[in-house]
């Protein structure tokens, strides 16, 4: 069990976490290529109670209910504390939620999208807490799954990004086809386009400035495919000040395909900024940061420090050092995470995988769409009683 140092539940210091008179919540999850959506389930089930208790399953398991996870379990603990609405993580959590796991948990009910989890068999996982009333449902996010976010490192094309208002016919025929099953098409896995409002911003962000005595950390960077690598990092540059008040700068599309080239950023800049607002180390987030850090924004944001990783520093468009400011004052700080994935890695890593993921979706989508006709069948069958 992992306990969140950095963040406890409102009222748990007075209560105490095991109290019953806090309203415990419980959600569980496969958590792969965590992402926003993911995040915003978790923000949404944490304003139901007061304290959220995330379980995690195993490599093991989700293998045999659904196929090979991107990252491994070790690495899916480590999203899921990292975000700023867990107060604790359950390692190892069954792939079907059941009575028995809330009590031993003493949580009051369990929270889950407005899409279905399938066994390996076809059965509902919540079907036993749903039958005992301990079940609550939260709004799934529109416009982003994991089957969309392979399939745009699958096929490389730039048509997620920011700037482009038309999907490539090769990227729509993709998007059309993958994951799809013989039998049709289901409301949940498949691949859709993210709007970014005001609002999301607002529920995602704190909300709150720098206080006085507060140490203004900046980082920069695409923070791409949001991963353990970029959260190691910001844990590291998060510990280097008592009060710690970590900036996040991200970069335009079109200046992180300058940097890096093929079809990356795999997110576009809205996307990349919900992910990078539910890390718990992050206190606020720049939307379109420029890539040189210059004297002007260090002002203007008050920077005390200025932290980058290993990776390397590409030169700005006239060949310039983007951090050359914040080296001539002596306030650059370069930080090993101790962390070797990369979004790089993590491509990498669908790739070879490539025919796995999409007989993966294929064959959850064929239980999905099972599923739905066996439930469409039982409404519209006659209630037995005479005419």
């Amino acid at each position: 069990m992992i306990r969140n140092g950095h963040r406890t539940a409102p009222g748990a210091e007075r209560r105490g976490p095991g109290s019953r008179s806090a309203v415990r919540v419980w959600c569980d999850g496969c958590y792969d290529m965590v992402h926003y959506g993911h995040s915003n389930q978790l923000r949404q089930a944490r304003a139901m109670g007061d304290y959220l208790i995330v379980g995690v399953h195993t490599d093991e398991e989700i293998a045999k209910h659904k196929g090979p996870p991107v990252f491994t379990q070790e690495e899916r603990y480590k999203m899921v504390q990292a975000i700023k609405w867990v107060d604790e993580v359950v390692p190892a959590a069954p792939y079907v939620t059941t009575l028995e796991t809330l009590d031993k948990y003493n949580c009051d009910f369990c929270v889950h999208g407005n899409d279905i989890t399938l066994t390996v068999d076809g059965r509902d996982t919540y079907e036993e807490v749903k039958e005992a009333g301990r079940y609550r449902e939260c709004k799934r996010t529109q416009g982003v799954s994991t089957t969309d976010l392979v399939g745009r490192m699958l096929l490389v094309t730039k048509a997620h990004h920011s700037s482009l208002q038309e999907m490539s016919s090769e990227y729509r025929e993709y998007a059309d086809s993958f994951g799809k099953c013989p039998g049709g098409r289901n409301p949940w896995t498949g691949v859709s386009q993210f709007l970014q409002t005001s609002q999301k911003i607002i529920q995602f962000a704190s909300g709150k400035e720098p206080q006085p005595g507060e140490t203004v950390i900046y980082v920069a960077g695409a923070f791409d495919l949001f991963h353990i690598g970029h959260v190691d990092f910001l844990e590291k540059a998060h510990k280097l000040a008592d009060r710690p008040y970590v900036i996040a700068g991200l970069h335009f599309d079109q200046e992180v395909n300058r940097y890096k080239g093929k079809n990356y950023p795999i997110m576009n800049l809205h996307e990349r900024t919900l992910s990078v607002l539910a890390c718990r180390y992050v206190s606020e987030v720049v939307i379109g940061a420029p890539y040189p850090v210059t004297a002007e924004l260090l002002g203007h944001f008050k920077v005390d420090l200025v932290c980058h990783g290993k990776t390397e520093i590409v030169p700005d468009r006239d060949g310039a050092d983007p951090y050359q400011e914040p080296k001539r004052r002596g306030i650059f700080r370069q930080i090993d995470s101790g962390s070797n994935l990369t979004t790089d890695l993590i491509v990498q890593r669908i790739i070879k995988n490539r025919l796995e993921y999409e007989a993966r979706n294929q064959k959850k989508e064929a239980k999905e769409l099972a599923f739905l006709e066996a439930m469409r069948q039982q409404e519209v069958q006659p209630t037995g009683e005479d005419e």
